[in-house]
């Protein structure tokens, strides 16, 4: 017999991780421009559980329904945030979440360490993203004349170790997680087999 899983499954998940995201930019570490937050780590177990597609998704859902005026960034929400300096690392959440679930889904049966590599990969691209906007940012609209090297320390290097042991927290968590969520992300049919009595 087939079970046809609708996409209320894969709506829920993706609205659960856009919540979580949402959730982790108010538990944060002031910083000058860009504070440290929990969402990266959120933005991980997103791709990871999620897959490439489902993990984008809830990324873009919560970038969504923050520019469309509610509060769920580190200052506010509304559509002048793609002004704010921190803006381009919310985009780096998208491609982030993204590429972290396609390196997990070219991978059989990943390990701990594999969730940890992608994670990495996934940071990487979201600081690829976030200090270059950064930079431009600061220099550009804001007005503030700032140096690469001041945008790198800032953008970068103050937190940059943190992400990393989040990288490492997250592949652990993943490593639990990652079978149950594997079966059911892409809503697709189960297929589970009748008991037959003699």
């Amino acid at each position: 017999m087939k079970i046809n899983k609708n996409s209320t499954v894969s709506l829920a998940f993706i609205s659960l991780f856009s919540a979580l995201t949402a959730i982790g930019a108010f538990i944060k570490i002031p910083l000058p421009y860009v504070p440290f937050t929990l969402q990266v780590l959120f933005v991980f177990l997103a791709g990871s559980l999620l897959g490439s597609k489902r993990g984008m998704q809830s990324q873009l859902v919560y970038v969504g329904i923050g520019l469309a005026g509610l509060p769920v960034f580190t200052q506010g929400g509304g559509i002048g945030y793609f002004l704010q300096p921190t803006f381009g690392y919310l985009i780096g959440f998208i491609a982030g979440a993204f590429v972290v679930g396609w390196i997990i889904e070219r991978i059989a049966n990943p390990k701990t360490y594999q969730f940890i590599f992608a994670n990495l990969a996934g940071l990487l691209v979201i600081y690829l993203i976030g200090v270059p906007y950064l930079y431009l940012a600061l220099n550009i609209w804001m007005g503030i004349q700032s140096s690469w090297a001041h945008v790198w320390m800032v953008g970068f290097v103050y937190s940059i170790f943190g992400d990393i042991v989040i990288s490492v927290i997250a592949g652990i968590l993943v490593t639990r997680l990652y079978k149950v969520f594997h079966k059911n992300r892409n809503g697709q049919p189960i297929k589970v087999q009748e008991e037959r009595t003699i």
